[in-house]
């Protein structure tokens, strides 16, 4: 199993680049943890969110890999603890094809996206800036990924 996480938005400062990279090495070679970056529609007075969502969400269908299952991220998302993402983890594994994690761009994502997803994902009540939303959804995904194989890194 693969999983993907497909981020509207390039050129993150080199924080992101590097946090994210970091959690996601740390990931077994049989459950890569592999980020597609999406190009973000450019902003215009002529364009409306609705519409930028809209060439979003083309890009997004674009990159999605066939058969995945689709995870969106989403503010009314339901909220994981680590344990119940480890469960959820475990399961994704036990399926065994690829999970999609999605993250929209600045409007957020189109909803005929979020209806299309097999479940609605929040990280945080916060509002969270893209890239520092990478680097948390990579650290709890190897979180969980170390609480189920009984590595010390989790320690609640």
């Amino acid at each position: 199993m693969k999983i993907w996480l497909l981020a509207v938005g390039q050129r993150m400062p080199h924080w992101v680049d590097e946090a994210y990279a970091d959690y996601a090495k740390r990931l077994p070679a049989e459950t890569p943890l592999v980020l597609k970056e999406i190009r973000a529609e450019a902003r215009s007075s002529s364009l409306s969110a609705e519409a930028v969502m809209e060439r979003e969400a083309q890009r997004i269908e674009a990159a999605l890999p066939q058969s995945c299952r689709l995870i969106a991220l989403d503010e009314h998302g339901q909220h994981h603890t680590t344990a119940s993402l480890a469960t959820e983890l475990q399961r994704w594994r036990q399926e065994g094809r690829d999970v999609a994690l999605l993250i929209g761009g600045a409007d957020g994502l189109a909803p005929r996206i979020k209806q299309r997803a097999d479940a609605l994902l929040r990280l945080s009540d916060l509002t969270l800036p893209h890239g520092l939303a990478r680097v948390l959804l990579a650290e709890q995904i190897y979180r969980a990924h170390s609480l189920l194989s009984g590595h010390p890194y989790h320690r609640a």
